[in-house]
């Protein structure tokens, strides 16, 4: 038995957190409703000492509730899945580590995903920290009302801790247009009171880009659980602005949707020409002007890169650091789909040596 009863240092919170949580609800809003959930994020902490009470549980605990509101041993069970699988860590006493790693790759998916608007954020300061983690730290549901929350997390469910990721990016999606024409402030009064969102398509949305994002490109050292690619190294935190993608992820790709890459080889014309991937574009990182943020300076190698809309960008070199910065240029170039390839061309080569051909 978990003691639901006896004082806690966080009961004070708790009390002032629930009247406030989901209360248009007639079961959530109702006296019964308020102890039931009292006694299951009272039990949540009892039964996890290494974590503590962060305001947005009590949010994160009324769908399970709600959904099971005459069996509090079975909403219990839910939620105490529901935390290891999508929000690792997300509740130990020091979380900033873990929730700026979060935020971090919520940044990359959205310059892979949408070069453009993750440009004009940053160009005017607004980043998520700003208005992302009351999303993360409930999974949406301080958000959206319950029927939307339900309808989402029944989606969420099928994917992993990834999965989110792109919920968020979704969300964006649909305020795209007027975040494109909105400085810091009209961004921060948008975010404050934010406008109606179609549940429908932003699952729709989510579920298109989570199907169309290689799995190694969302990785993080504080995921739950997740197999990662064998020869994976986690660079520095916030030290690269774009994603990795792993060897077997790439592999994967090129062979099964060759239509669906587009690799770039930033190494010498002459490393280029001893021996490279089939169908590669051979753009010398040493030839680049990283000042010049447009994709046509490059040359007609680049037409591929401007025409792009959905194919995913390999770039490839022979060190981590150079194939990062190239890749960080092509996003401030507008050009979706931009990754580098973990380990780069040297790992390649380890792998699956047969890939790499003469050029000529």
């Amino acid at each position: 038995m978990i003691d639901k009863e006896t004082p806690t240092h966080t009961d004070r919170q708790i009390e002032v957190d629930i009247p406030r949580c989901h209360q248009y609800s007639e079961l959530l809003s109702s006296g019964a409703g308020h102890e039931r959930l009292q006694r299951l994020l009272k039990a949540w902490v009892r039964n996890n000492p290494h974590y503590v009470y962060w305001q947005g549980l009590d949010s994160l605990t009324a769908p399970f509730l709600y959904l099971n509101f005459n069996n509090e041993a079975r909403a219990f069970a839910c939620l105490s899945a529901f935390i290891p699988k999508y929000l690792h860590k997300f509740f130990l006493k020091d979380n900033s580590a873990v929730i700026q790693e979060y935020l971090g790759k919520f940044s990359q998916i959205i310059a892979f995903h949408d070069p453009q608007l993750a440009n004009h954020l940053k160009s005017i300061n607004f980043v998520p920290e700003l208005f992302a983690i009351p999303w993360f730290l409930t999974m949406f549901s301080h958000v959206f009302p319950l029927h939307k929350i339900l309808h989402l997390w029944d989606k969420l469910l099928l994917g992993d801790s990834s999965f989110p990721l792109l919920v968020g990016l979704a969300i964006l999606k649909q305020l795209r247009d007027p975040l494109l024409m909105s400085g810091f402030n009209e961004c921060i009064l948008l975010f404050s009171d934010l406008p109606e969102i179609d549940i429908e398509l932003c699952v729709k949305d989510s579920m298109t880009m989570y199907q169309n994002t290689p799995a190694s490109i969302t990785y993080r050292k504080h995921q739950y659980n997740t197999a990662k690619d064998a020869n994976w190294i986690e660079p520095e935190a916030g030290t690269e602005k774009m994603p990795r993608i792993s060897v077997d992820d790439f592999l994967n790709l090129y062979n099964s949707s060759p239509n669906k890459v587009i690799v770039v080889d930033v190494r010498s014309n002459i490393q280029f020409e001893r021996g490279a991937i089939l169908g590669s574009i051979n753009i010398p990182f040493t030839s680049v002007q990283l000042s010049q943020t447009h994709v046509d300076t490059l040359g007609p190698h680049a037409k591929p890169l401007i025409d792009n809309k959905s194919s995913v960008v390999v770039i490839i070199g022979p060190h981590d650091q150079n194939n990062a910065l190239f890749a960080d240029f092509l996003v401030k170039c507008n050009v979706v789909g931009v990754c580098s390839l973990q380990g780069g061309i040297n790992a390649l080569r380890s792998k699956s040596p047969n890939i790499i051909v003469p050029a000529r």
